[in-house]
């Protein structure tokens, strides 16, 4: 558990990218089986108890130490397992540190109310540092700035094959992992990729840059189609066996069982999932986010958001592997099997025609009512390219929109998780509007925690302690008013109508663009000017 521990605290406060890397690359090669293993697993996400639960923390914390402090405390720390961690009284004995495929095998063989018992025996015989690594095990939130791709990055380097050469074979293992780790050492063959139901690893395009890219690509050697506004998935019916991932090759089955209904080809789709009204129409992104990052979906919820998938990619059929044929060829097939499917809720992304890049960015820039109005931008797709896992260059290219921007005040701030917990890094920000009295008050608009540097958090958050007017709980209020306030320049790629907003509208991914320091709080933008750009 030890090095577990030291693996995730270096991690924790490691920015570094290849720093991640080396550090997850090492302790493959250092640790031994099947902690390696598990440590993977925990990094990518594969590991869960369904017996272990963060109520059972907190009803193990608050048998030592009292319930105000502790949620005091955690509102201060901003993490419970850090909070824990070092709040902890231990009760020393003959307590000895477990390993962490000890901590692992207890877990999957524990009773729900063996559990907390479990856990205080493990909390007396850790250190802080290995405390909050068990507890961070336990929840599955490691927070440390490892997605599953890194790991598997980091994995391919330690054996010295490509990212795509481990998801190849990914989903087909399991924890601990000893059949991949035996290939990665040079000790076995490459496991088996053809379990049925697996993911295919992703063909990703690169932003395009309009003063260099348009210059020196031929109009004629592309394909053009809109970028819809959801979310990247790839449907795999297989003999029998049926699967939604995300792009990142998480298995989102369970939150869309109306989707794996519609499933009843022989392939892999690589599409668009998107909430699908009727007569084909495509919602906005606002509408299937109350969709996402639920372990089980509510039959209401399907009624009035049914999803659906907009296809643009066919990998597989009938057994056939297509990945190595060109887009052109690809593409036929795939109208064919959209077509040959029949089903109301799989339909085909369709292309869009063009003579130059002069016309298609009059289309991208003013695209015709419907659909199109709610689309992020543009793909190009070069028509020989092969389907290549990762990014290769100059084959695809997504042509985004300009974002919008609007001048808001910063209203209330929260502090972060992780390395920011010590700083108020998740700020709430609200734009001018007349209430019944015709006095100008400011309505949240939206809320963003990114897009700013690690010197702009410091000035933000000592703005946030200079300027707090009141406190709930874990939020700040700060002064906000037309006489003073701090003005946010904000930019957010789409914004739609919500009923579950104050304000009315909803924006889809705000970030911090600029910090206003010169601009009065009294001249930052209006309610109206949103609804402007909803109209």
């Amino acid at each position: 558990m030890r090095a577990f521990a030291t693996l995730l605290d270096r991690l924790s406060s490691t920015a570094s990218r290849n720093a991640k890397l080396v550090l997850i690359r090492d302790h493959l090669a250092d640790q031994p089986d099947p902690d390696r293993g598990w440590a993977l697993a925990s990094l990518t996400g594969a590991l869960s108890f369904k017996t272990a639960k963060p109520a059972m923390i907190r009803a193990a914390v608050e048998s030592r130490v009292d319930a105000q402090l502790f949620r005091l405390s955690r509102d201060y720390v901003g993490d419970m397992a850090e909070t824990v961690a070092l709040i902890w009284p231990a009760r020393h004995g003959a307590n000895r540190e477990p390993e962490l495929s000890e901590v692992i095998d207890a877990l999957n063989t524990a009773k729900r109310g063996e559990v907390q018992g479990l856990l205080e025996g493990w909390l007396d015989a850790l250190d802080a540092d290995g405390r909050w690594a068990l507890l961070k095990l336990v929840t599955g939130g490691l927070r440390v700035g490892v997605s599953a791709r890194l790991a598997w990055q980091a994995a391919a380097d330690y054996g010295g094959v490509t990212v795509a050469d481990i998801q190849e074979v990914w989903h087909a293992q399991e924890p601990p992992y000893a059949d991949l780790f035996a290939w990665l050492d040079g000790k076995a063959e490459r496991p088996s990729a053809d379990a049925h139901g697996r993911f295919r690893p992703v063909m990703l395009a690169h932003p395009l840059d309009e003063d260099v890219d348009l210059k020196k690509l031929d109009p004629f050697a592309y394909a053009a189609e809109w970028k819809w506004d959801g979310i990247r998935v790839q449907a795999v019916s297989e003999g029998g066996v049926r699967r939604l991932y995300s792009r990142a090759g998480e298995d989102i089955s369970n939150a869309f069982p109306d989707v794996l209904d519609q499933l009843t080809y022989e392939g892999v789709i690589d599409g668009e999932l998107l909430v699908m009204r009727e007569a084909g129409q495509a919602a906005a992104f606002g509408d299937l986010q109350q969709r996402l990052n639920r372990k089980v979906v509510d039959p209401k919820l399907i009624a009035a958001s049914p999803a659906a998938i907009r296809a643009y990619d066919l990998l597989a059929a009938d057994g056939e592997d297509l990945r190595g044929l060109a887009f052109t060829e690809r593409r036929a097939r795939l109208e064919a099997f959209v077509a040959a499917t029949g089903s109301p809720r799989i339909d085909l992304s369709p292309l869009q025609p063009f003579d130059s890049w002069e016309d298609l960015a009059k289309l991208r820039a003013d695209p015709p009512e419907g659909e199109p109005a709610i689309a992020e931008g543009l793909m190009l797709k070069r028509l020989d390219s092969v389907y290549q896992a990762g990014r290769p260059k100059g084959l695809w290219f997504k042509w985004k929109r300009d974002p919008h921007l609007v001048d808001a005040v910063l209203m209330y701030a929260q502090r972060g998780s992780g390395k920011r917990s010590s700083f108020y890094s998740d700020f709430t920000f609200g734009v001018w509007v007349e209430d019944a009295t015709g006095a100008h008050v400011l309505t949240p608009v939206g809320k963003a925690y990114f897009g700013f540097t690690d010197e702009e958090l410091k000035q933000l958050d000592k703005f946030v302690r200079d300027h707090t007017t009141d406190r709930f709980g874990p939020v700040r209020a700060v002064r906000a008013d037309r006489e003073f306030g701090l003005v946010l320049e904000v930019a957010f790629e789409g914004l739609q109508r919500s009923k579950r907003h104050k304000s009315g509208v909803a924006m889809r991914f705000p970030r911090i663009s600029r910090i206003r320091w010169d601009k009065p709080s009294k001249e930052a933008d209006e309610l109206a000017t949103l609804e402007a750009m909803l109209d």
